[in-house]
Order: structure tokens, then sequence, then C-alpha cells
């Protein structure tokens, strides 16, 4: 059971994530989550370390959709600023907007990574897809209190994925 919050990539942070590898892979499509993945949830503007990492990551043919939970005013200034597509109450880890996206973007599953920060959103939800997903370290510990619930259930997850030897938080892999 818990193999299903298995993330296949983990990374300190989505500036260590090698892109490159991924587009060899043949994936065109990412979705970021927005806070404590891209930038911490009291921050309401993109840093311009984020914005040259996005143009960056556009130049070499990906398609970026910032794929989050959040409100679309919370949303809206990275979307405009990043110049990026952005889903709105995603209400991940369900499935019907990762396949909304893929379906309108006319992306595989195959094609698709998603990058987040949370076990129980992100990664449980691009794993049921068979999605490449990519968990990174949270930004700040500082959330919003449903993720703080999420957090205690991460935090019971982790422990048993770390007991079967299969992760250990700080023990990065491509």
């Amino acid at each position: 059971m818990v193999e299903k919050f298995m993330p296949d990539i983990y990374q300190k942070s989505i500036y260590y994530i090698n892109y490159d590898k991924l587009y060899k892979k043949g994936i065109r499509l990412l979705l970021f989550d927005l806070d404590n993945t891209i930038t911490p949830s009291h921050v309401h503007k993109p840093t311009k370390r984020l914005i040259k990492l996005f143009d960056e990551l556009k130049d070499k043919g990906f398609k970026i959709v910032i794929f989050s939970n959040s409100t679309k005013h919370r949303i809206e200034p990275f979307k405009s600023e990043l110049g990026v597509d952005a889903s709105a109450f995603s209400l991940k880890p369900k499935k019907d907007k990762y396949l909304k996206i893929m379906e309108r973007f006319k992306y595989k599953h195959t094609e698709v990574a998603a990058i987040g920060d949370q076990l129980i959103t992100d990664i449980y939800g691009a794993n049921k897809l068979d999605i490449t997903s990519v968990l990174v370290n949270p930004l700040t510990p500082k959330d919003y209190t449903i993720t703080w619930f999420n957090r205690m259930l991460e935090k019971i997850i982790y422990n048993r994925l770390e007991k079967k030897d299969v992760f250990i938080r700080g023990k990065y892999f491509e």
C-alpha cells in the first residue's frame, strides 16, 4: 500500500531536478505544485530565480502548468508573471484534473511529470495515473491548516517507507 506514495524521483528542490534527463525520457509537460514547491505559501509573486528557471524550461521545449489545489486568486499572479498555464482547485490526488490537462494539451501519461512537496496529494495523484512523480522538500515548515493534517499522515507513510528501506528523507535519487 505505501508503495503508492513512493516518488519516481526525489530531489532537494525544483532547482536540483535534472530536467535534461526528463526531456530525454520523453517528458514534455511539467505539472508544478505551487505552495511549498515553487514558492512558500506566504509569498504572492514569483522570484527572479523562479522566472529564470521557468523561462529556461520553456526554452528547452517543456509545457508548464501550475497544478495546484489552491484558489484561482492565489495562482493568478504566478500564472501571469511566469507566462504559463494553471489549474486551480485541482483536487489532487483525484485523477480528473490530471486527465483534463493531458487531454487539453494532447499529452500521454508517459510525457508528463508532476512535481510537488506532498506525498498524499502530489505523488499519490501522479502515481495513480502512472505519471512520473517528482518529490521535492517543502520550502518552509509553514503550511495551510489542511496541509498540516496531510503532513501528520505523511509522517506515518515516510516511516513505513523508511522501515521497508525504500525511501530515506534527504537521500536524493533520480
